[in-house]
């Protein structure tokens, strides 16, 4: 990506090395959130879906006040830093260009090891993760390294493609859906619910692929082979992938984020076209 000497958002706050008031408790989960659980249910042969309503159950009552110390905002100093504050800055563009008025501009946290947020206190075990309840995204740059290494998905754009996905939360928390969608939840049975949540996370995956869309077409940041990193960063988290590699077999009805092939496909309809309209998961017969 030619992202270096790019306007960077002053919508980041780093908490790098402050962390949390306490760690009690565990927040929404963003794309790396899965491999946890699954990692737990391989060793204790727990339901993942279980522990997924565990984590959802314990996100409600953890302490959601503010960090102890002030973090400071504003582009950070370290090249990491400035990478994802350059990826932010151009999400807002895109977002601001297609939604007009309605957009408000998230900000992106950055912490390490866990982090108080109004979803309550995370640990980066998580992965990224969008709280809608302060309009925030949160990252511990560590997740890149994951990426990389334990996930096989190396890559800037593999990068921006996480950090876009969880603007594509807000964009969804903006426009109502993320609202009607727990709404549906809650009166829905489980395994509904989850049919649910892989609408959702796909939507996102289409809305980063609308940035990168943009982002390539009218600011030429996407060089050759970019979208293809995105595209195998997508496949790395496919609920299939990540199950098969944790237990050894594949159990779709617990799915929350779809499967490589879905992922893989959304993202790619948001490359190819630009356009939030043809995000629509909810109107599709087939993911």
């Amino acid at each position: 990506m030619r992202w270096e000497g790019q306007r960077e958002s002053g919508n980041v706050e780093d908490r790098r090395g402050m962390g949390p008031a306490r760690v009690g408790g565990v927040g929404g989960l963003g794309l790396g959130g899965i491999v946890l659980v699954l990692a737990v249910s391989y060793f204790t042969g727990i339901n993942p879906v279980t522990l997924l309503n565990m984590l959802n159950g314990v996100q409600e009552i953890t302490d959601s006040s503010a960090p102890s110390e002030s973090a400071p905002i504003g582009s950070p100093d370290d090249k990491l830093g400035k990478f994802a504050a350059v990826i932010l800055a151009d999400t807002e563009t895109t977002w601001q260009q297609l939604l007009g008025p309605r957009y408000e501009d998230p900000r992106l946290v950055l912490f390490t090891g866990a982090v108080q947020s109004a979803c309550g206190t995370t640990s980066s075990t998580v992965g990224p993760f969008y709280c809608p309840r302060d309009h925030k995204v949160y990252l511990d740059l560590s997740f890149f390294n994951e990426m990389s290494h334990r996930l096989g998905a190396p890559g800037d754009f593999a990068q921006a493609y996480v950090i876009a996905h969880e603007v594509g939360h807000h964009v969804q928390n903006l426009m109502g859906i993320a609202e009607k969608v727990a709404r549906l939840q809650r009166q829905t049975s489980e395994r509904e619910g989850n049919v649910l949540s892989v609408r959702m996370e796909l939507q996102a995956d289409c809305f980063a692929g609308v940035w990168g869309h943009h982002a390539k077409r009218e600011r030429n940041l996407i060089e050759p082979g970019d979208f293809e990193e995105g595209l195998r960063a997508a496949s790395a988290i496919g609920d299939d992938r990540l199950q098969k590699q944790s237990r050894g077999y594949v159990q779709p009805e617990s799915w929350t984020h779809g499967s490589s092939e879905q992922r893989m496909a959304w993202l790619r309809k948001g490359l190819e076209t630009g356009d939030p309209k043809a995000c629509d998961t909810f109107a599709s017969n087939r993911l």
